[in-house]
């Protein structure tokens, strides 16, 4: 029931135009209003404004499409009020017309209309029905969005990427080219390189300091690039995901209504009586296990849509652990869940090799930056399950808070670390691994991350009953020294 400015009421289909505009108004969103009749009640200033057509130009007439068309076509609200609107969004041989994913009840349509403005404009509409107090339906409202800007972006942003590839490509034959060049300048400059080698005893230090950086470099920009990879694979998955998710309620409806039908034709069928149908519907009935069917595809349809879920809930897990700032900035994060969806990600690098357990205490937020500390524990859990023999092992991840800071550990009860090379496992490119198996670079640049975050790493390990691997990190992070005052001119 839509109540007017005396306090009168109006019901079914005797909405005034009045009332709407009462609500309206003073909406920055173009919107327009139709009753049964086809007629406008409502046109609003930014509808007016977004369409350059003035509202008593449109109020109370008939064929609100002319405006967008430049001919009597219907629009949603149209359709709406003729009750077509649902079977042509259900009409998956048309793509015009969807219903809303955040409106229940509403639709959703974009097009091009060339004749609006001197290059046509690109709207989005979102319509519905408008319905008095006992669910009647009185008329429809739909709203008009702009987005031309947006459709003239994506096609810059498509025109760029195309241009970036080809620059890409061009630099990648001038970088050829440059190799060549190197390889036969490198050829030639053996000779002099003998007579060198006497300098080349002072220059190591150097040199292996020179590398660390090198490979330390080359590491972050690899995990990076991995990471932005992943978080566009994630991406794409995700979208046919959330299609058959959504489908699948739907079918899960369809199905339920079928059976309801099925209940139907088996009642009918004991009303036949003994006759030449009945016999065929019952060796029918049991030629295709009818009431097998009716148990099973229930359960069929739970497993698959639990299957679905769970998918789902890595592809966001793996979105999140990918996730790599081109310019990190410290906040506040939840390392459980950090943790959480680390494992997820690596639970391949684990489940063949031992069992996970994980004791998580609640933990206040802690300042970090969390695709770094993504990594610490990627590496930490990874070097557990590599550590583990060939008997099936235990990993342990554990977290907890002590004042004001927060911790993690990893343990494992693998081989354990020989007490003489413990000191030298932080060191960058040293690993117990056979060659060609470890880069010795994952406790190195977990250190580093640590020590970035103010924090401490440290490690327990007995031959024969496994290690563990705790690192510790302040709560929040000191504040940053401020820098030398520059000289006065």
């Amino acid at each position: 029931m839509i109540r007017s400015n005396d306090g009168s009421s109006t019901t079914g289909a005797a909405v005034r135009r009045e009332d709407v505009a009462l609500l309206l108004a003073g909406t920055p969103v173009a919107v327009f209003a139709i009753n049964l009749e086809h007629e406008v009640i409502h046109f609003n200033d930014a509808c007016a404004l977004t369409l350059g057509v003035a509202a008593d130009q449109v109020l109370g007439q008939r064929g609100i499409g002319r405006i967008f068309h430049q001919c009597d076509c219907d629009m949603m609200v149209d359709l709406i009020v003729d009750g077509r609107m649902q079977a042509l969004a259900d009409d998956l041989y048309q793509n015009k017309y969807r219903a809303s994913l955040l409106v229940p009840g509403a639709f959703e349509s974009e097009a091009f209309f060339p004749e609006l403005g001197p290059a046509g404009r690109w709207l989005f509409f979102t319509a519905a029905a408008l319905q008095d107090a006992q669910g009647c339906v009185v008329g429809a409202i739909e709203s008009v969005q702009d987005i031309s800007a947006r459709k003239t972006t994506d096609v810059a942003l498509m025109q760029a990427q195309l241009e970036v590839e080809q620059l890409v490509e061009q630099r990648t034959a001038e970088l050829a080219a440059l190799n060549r060049d190197l390889r036969q300048d490198v050829q030639s400059r053996e000779t002099a390189e003998r007579e060198l080698r006497q300098r080349n005893a002072e220059l190591q230090a150097l040199n292996a300091s020179l590398t660390t950086v090198k490979e330390h470099l080359m590491q972050s920009e690899k995990l990076a690039s991995i990471g932005q990879l992943a978080a566009g694979v994630a991406h794409e998955i995700n979208n046919p995901i959330g299609y058959i998710f959504s489908n699948f309620g739907t079918l899960e409806k369809y199905l339920g209504s079928l059976f309801d039908m099925l209940s139907a034709y088996e009642k009918a069928e004991t009303a036949l009586g003994a006759s030449t149908a009945s016999a065929a519907l019952k060796a029918k009935r049991e030629a295709i296990e009818l009431d097998f069917l009716k148990e099973d595809i229930p359960v069929l349809m739970r497993e698959s849509k639990e299957g679905i879920v769970r998918v789902r809930k890595i592809v966001q897990d793996l979105k999140d652990f990918s996730h790599v700032d081109v310019n990190p900035q410290w906040q506040f994060a939840n390392l459980n869940q950090g943790i959480e969806s680390t494992l997820n990600v690596i639970n391949n690098e684990i489940k063949y090799k031992a069992d996970l357990s994980k004791e998580l205490a609640e933990l206040p937020p802690l300042q970090c930056i969390p695709s770094q500390l993504n990594q610490v524990v990627m590496n930490l859990v990874v070097n557990a399950a590599q550590a583990i023999g060939s008997e099936r092992g235990r990993i342990t991840v554990r977290s907890g808070s002590d004042g004001g800071q927060v911790w993690f550990e990893v343990s494992d009860n693998g081989s354990g670390i020989p007490a003489e090379i413990l000191p030298r496992i932080f060191d960058p490119f040293f690993t117990t691994k056979p060659v060609g198996k470890g880069t010795g670079l994952g406790l190195s640049l977990s250190y580093g991350i640590v020590q970035k975050h103010h924090g401490s790493m440290s490690v327990q390990s007995q031959i024969g009953k496994g290690s563990s691997f705790r690192v510790t990190l302040p709560i929040n992070q000191p504040p940053a020294e401020p820098s030398s005052a520059a000289p006065a001119p």
